[in-house]
This record gives C-alpha cells, sequence and structure tokens, in this order.
C-alpha cells in the first residue's frame, strides 16, 4: 500500500511542475504563441489566466501584423488559435503588456 501511495505523489508532482510550462521557442501544444487569436467559452486550444505577476507569457495586443512571440491580434473569425480565459486550472498564465511580450 505505501508503495502505491508514493507512486501517486511522486505522479501529482511531476505533473504539477510541467503544467503551465510555454517553451522557449514561444510555442505550447506544438502551437506558435503568436498570431491571430479567437476567445471563446467552449472548445477552446488553450486556457489561459490573467495575472498581474509570474506570467508564463507577456502578450501585447496589436492591431496588425501579430508575427512576434507573445503579439494577439483579436479576431472574431479564422484564428490561428483559440482562448479561453479561466480563473483556475489554467493551461498556461499571462500577463498583457504595452511593451516586450514573449517568454519571461
Amino acid at each position: 500500500m505505501k508503495p502505491f501511495f508514493f507512486i501517486l505523489l511522486t505522479m501529482i508532482l511531476t505533473v504539477g511542475l510541467f503544467a503551465g510550462e510555454v517553451g522557449s521557442e514561444c510555442t505550447f501544444k506544438g502551437k506558435k504563441l503568436a498570431g491571430k487569436v479567437q476567445f471563446v467559452s467552449s472548445f477552446p486550444d488553450f486556457k489561459v489566466q490573467i495575472v498581474d505577476s509570474f506570467p508564463d507569457l507577456k502578450v501585447k495586443k496589436v492591431t496588425s501584423f501579430p508575427s512576434d512571440c507573445g503579439q494577439w491580434q483579436e479576431v472574431t473569425s479564422f484564428p490561428d488559435f483559440k482562448v479561453q480565459i479561466v480563473t483556475s486550472f489554467p493551461d498556461f498564465k499571462v500577463k498583457y503588456v504595452d511593451s516586450f511580450p514573449g517568454v519571461p
């Protein structure tokens, strides 16, 4: 019974370490985190929490040419990826910035 709890505890701690990890190439789940984004209430590609400190990604909202890491242009159709804003259990956390977007 003890080995079972040890294995279970190890699995829980390991999953917690990797949650919210944005790659240094500015990707998550194989998708680049720059481009046209559609905010949805269901069936998102990513669940995101907006924070003021310790973000996984700094995001700058732009109106055109969202090509660099962390630059998001909000659209209502033909997005590069879909995002749902949540208050708990996000895939990763973002902070909106006016300059220097990207992986902190």
